[in-house]
């Protein structure tokens, strides 16, 4: 009995004074049960620490291989004197060494992965004439005549906890009684992010967009022909040989995705550019009708888009302010709960809308055990794994693993900005300080959730604080429909400077 109550958060609530029946006059409680985030380190799950050290074996074995045998060869071949050479015997060791160690040092470089390197991004920040604060929301929300009482008040009382601020941005043509996703509204709608955010980042750059060889879109709803892809080619007059994706119906998780396909490809075609562009068409996801499992996303989501630009170039790291080094992704679609946490789907009346079960936090936060208990042998000290696998194996019966502290492996965490709660049950668990977490606050008061862009727009947070310090890690963390934990870790390669472009210059005092 007492796991089952782990898995669930109580809350008392006053109903209010009873009107009438023996209690009148006296007050009315109720005790409302919803699902909580689990406990996800309070157990662990010795299939993902072995997948993370098979991670960590297939990319390092040849590493710790070549250099031992580099040494044997070398020490070999200093033995050899001038006089070896002008004897038969000698010539053709000192040929045969010789060309093996050319071919060590040829599988040497083809083997080892090439360097992936942020040049810069770029967040777009729309104009003050979408500002929306929480009370005019509510006040837009009644007089659209859109929802009945009972959504209208569902929407409030969850804005009131959600931790986003009143300088928020929304498209406010989704009040419009009667109003219906429109395809003309959405397409401007990224256009202006896309592009904005695209802009930026070019200028930053100085990338020419020709130069530009790899493109890669995402965008959960919104999926237009031709392609938000093609839009940006046909913007931005990219090359006619471009090799150009567009990702969809990924939710908030799919722009660490795009970092990984574009990493792949990256390493398919060297010397080259690729532009992540990560955004969420808002108005084509607004919800008109009344299930309240389906006005979740309105509270939440607003309008944001950013731009990434990735090289391959070795001389790239003398300009570039980061340099992937980790990524997992994790996927939990197997497990029907998680596969439907979250879905487009239509209500009675036929209006679409993106619906989220009481489910999604349980789900979301087994997705994140498995990821971070994967991540860990990639990016833990070797005096925290030792401790932790110490712990594990020699533990008592009916207490707790010892769990790795994550803040050694990180000066920086951005976790997706979803709801105050989702933070708090975060920080928590995984036992993270207010400044790990203060990013990912000031994000979701500031900018509400911009899906996918919200883990750029806490980075920029940081940059804009001067947070940044030469050989930093900053590992960003995303959940998105499917269900799906994804986390990537950058390494500065410099002491990041305040940008010239960031959605948070005008709000520094």
């Amino acid at each position: 009995m007492s796991k089952e109550s782990e898995k669930f958060s109580t809350e008392i609530v006053q109903r209010g004074v009873e009107n009438s029946g023996p209690n009148a006059g006296s007050l009315s409680f109720s005790v409302r049960v919803r699902p909580r985030l689990p406990d996800f380190l309070s157990s662990v799950n010795l299939k993902y620490v072995k997948l993370g050290y098979g991670y960590l074996i297939s990319h390092s074995l040849y590493l710790l291989l070549v250099p031992p045998l580099l040494a044997v060869l070398i020490a070999r071949i200093g033995k050899f004197t001038w006089q070896d050479l002008y004897e038969k015997d000698g010539l053709i060791e000192v040929l045969f060494i010789s060309g093996l160690l050319c071919l060590m040092l040829y599988f040497y470089i083809d083997l080892t992965p090439g360097s992936t390197y942020l040049l810069d991004f770029s967040c777009f920040r729309p104009s003050n004439e979408y500002k929306i604060s929480k009370a005019e929301f509510i006040e837009l929300a009644k007089n659209s005549g859109n929802f009945n009482d009972t959504a209208i008040e569902f929407q409030e009382r969850v804005l009131k906890k959600s931790g986003i601020g009143d300088e928020t941005y929304l498209a406010k043509g989704v009040f419009r009684p009667g109003y219906k996703n429109s395809l003309k509204e959405a397409r401007q709608e990224v256009s202006m992010v896309m592009f904005g955010a695209i802009k930026d980042l070019l200028a930053a750059t100085k990338v020419k967009p020709k130069n530009i060889r790899i493109l890669i879109v995402n965008c959960g709803i919104l999926n237009t022909t031709p392609s938000l892809s093609s839009m940006i080619v046909n913007h931005f007059k990219l090359r006619h040989d471009i090799h150009s994706f567009n990702l969809g119906g990924m939710g908030c998780a799919a722009g660490i995705t795009a970092i990984d396909l574009a990493k792949d490809l990256l390493d398919a075609y060297p010397r080259s550019y690729a532009l992540v562009v990560s955004t969420e068409a808002v108005s084509y996801t607004w919800y008109s009708g009344n299930d309240v499992d389906m006005l979740l996303p309105n509270c939440f989501f607003r309008m944001g888009a950013a731009a990434m630009m990735l090289s391959n170039f070795h001389l790239d790291r003398w300009r570039a302010k980061y340099e992937l080094k980790q990524l997992v992704r994790t996927h939990k679609g197997m497990d029907n709960r998680g596969y439907k946490s979250i879905h487009q789907r239509e209500d009675s009346e036929g209006r679409k809308g993106l619906s989220v079960s009481k489910d999604v936090i349980e789900v979301g936060g087994h997705a994140l055990k498995a990821n971070i208990t994967t991540l860990g042998p990639l990016v833990l000290p070797v005096s925290e794994q030792l401790h932790f696998f110490t712990n594990l194996i020699f533990k008592k019966k009916k207490t707790k693993p010892y769990i790795p502290d994550y803040k050694l492996a990180f000066e920086h965490m951005c976790i997706l900005a979803t709801s105050k709660k989702v933070l708090d049950e975060i920080q928590k668990n995984l036992e993270l300080t207010e400044e790990y977490m203060e990013a990912s606050r000031k994000t979701l008061e500031r900018f509400g959730n911009t899906s996918s862009s919200s883990i750029w727009y806490e980075l920029a947070y940081l940059e804009l604080k001067s947070r940044i310090k030469r050989g930093d890690r900053v590992c960003q963390i995303a959940c998105g429909a499917g269900f799906m934990c994804n986390s990537v870790v950058w390494k500065a390669l410099r002491n990041v400077e305040i940008p010239k472009h960031s959605p948070w210059i005008e709000d520094r005092c």
